[in-house]
């Protein structure tokens, strides 16, 4: 890898400084620990690649790879490689239009999204419900649908505090990280006169609540969180893509990528994932049998051939009576009719073939 100039150094050297010295500062506080990150380096042969950062893993260069599985026979149903600097719930918008033109193409509707809490995100929620997907994302923990002792009137988005007083929605504004928020203000008047004032905002002159833009989504997911049916989901989620990930980096060559570029990180995730379903589907036993009967014309005679004809020959064969000598004496064992005669009369089995009948003959016995 190659390191950045030196004037980047320097001040990210002062950075990590400054939040060295802050109490709970993050990071190495050896003198000499190195600096590695995306800001202080990048690989010259694969720019593409990004530094990953992981509690309790190295780090190292590395692409994420985003998976999407069929939980009603385990398969991938679409893969693609993303950059590892970034956060998972920042690929869910590009992966979901991809995976319903994919699913569109095989008659199939995609439903239910279920995904771990990585991909919780307020743009997410709103995204999946506008498309009539319901997401089963777990909200973070930290998340309330409203601080304690207010509630929220949704009919008119405003929150009401202990003392009756309306807190309505003001405005819209941008966070530090760029997301869209909706801003909740009181009166000045009724929180100066407010006897609860002390206890519920001392230092501020008023109450004021900054919420995310796409808060009645997260309410949704939230309540959806407190029923019985997510924790279904979430078993479903560990027993079917958690065993297709661990399969992937085992045995499909995924734990290291050998080529340079995303594209070609790409093509080799999606190699993989050919190759996975493919042994499900040598594995796959279908419960029902479809057969389909087609009746096909009969073909022409061949130009010059003859048509062979079924032909039928009798064959006469007289049974004479057949004698047995015993102390000198004829004993008739049978003794057929003079005028009778017995005929046997045998049909040929192929076109133009016959089968002749030879007969038996009694014999004394």
């Amino acid at each position: 890898m190659r390191s950045a100039p030196a004037h980047q150094l320097r001040r990210e050297v002062t950075r990590r400084a400054k939040r060295q010295a802050a109490p709970g500062g993050l990071g190495a506080r050896h003198p000499k620990a190195q600096l590695l990150s995306n800001k202080t380096h990048y690989s010259p042969t694969d720019p593409e690649a990004r530094i990953s950062v992981k509690p309790g893993k190295a780090r190292a260069l590395n692409y994420l790879c985003s998976v999407a599985v069929d939980t009603a026979r385990g398969s991938i149903s679409h893969i693609q490689a993303d950059f590892g600097d970034r956060r998972d719930s920042t690929h869910l918008p590009e992966l979901v239009p991809r995976l319903q033109t994919r699913l569109v193409a095989n008659e199939l509707t995609l439903r239910d999204f279920v995904a771990d809490t990585g991909y919780s995100n307020g743009f997410n929620y709103a995204f999946l419900e506008q498309r009539a997907i319901t997401p089963w994302i777990p909200v973070f923990g930290h998340y309330k649908p409203a601080p304690e002792g207010f509630s929220y009137e949704a009919a008119v988005d405003a929150f009401r505090c202990p003392a009756g007083k309306s807190l309505p929605f003001r405005n819209y504004a941008t966070s530090q990280d760029g997301n869209w928020v909706k801003n909740y203000r009181a009166a000045y008047q009724d929180c100066q006169q407010c006897p609860l004032k002390m206890r519920c905002t001392p230092a501020a002159p008023q109450q004021k609540f900054v919420r995310s833009a796409f808060d009645a989504a997260y309410r949704r997911a939230w309540h959806r969180q407190q029923s019985r049916a997510v924790q279904r989901m979430r078993r479903v989620r560990q027993r079917t893509v958690e065993p297709v990930f661990g399969s992937l980096l085992q045995h499909y060559g995924l734990r290291r990528v050998g080529t340079k570029s995303r594209a070609a990180a790409h093509k080799t995730m999606l190699l993989s994932a050919i190759a996975y379903n493919l042994k499900k589907l040598l594995k796959h036993r279908p419960t029902q049998c479809l057969s389909l009967a087609v009746a096909l014309p009969k073909p022409p005679p061949p130009p010059g051939a003859l048509p062979l004809q079924r032909r039928t020959r009798r064959y006469y064969r007289k049974c004479q009576p057949a004698k047995h000598e015993d102390n000198g004496k004829s004993r008739v064992l049978q003794q057929p009719r003079p005028s009778t005669t017995c005929k046997s009369l045998v049909r040929s089995d192929k076109v133009g073939y016959l089968v002749p009948n030879v007969g038996s003959m009694l014999r004394a016995g």
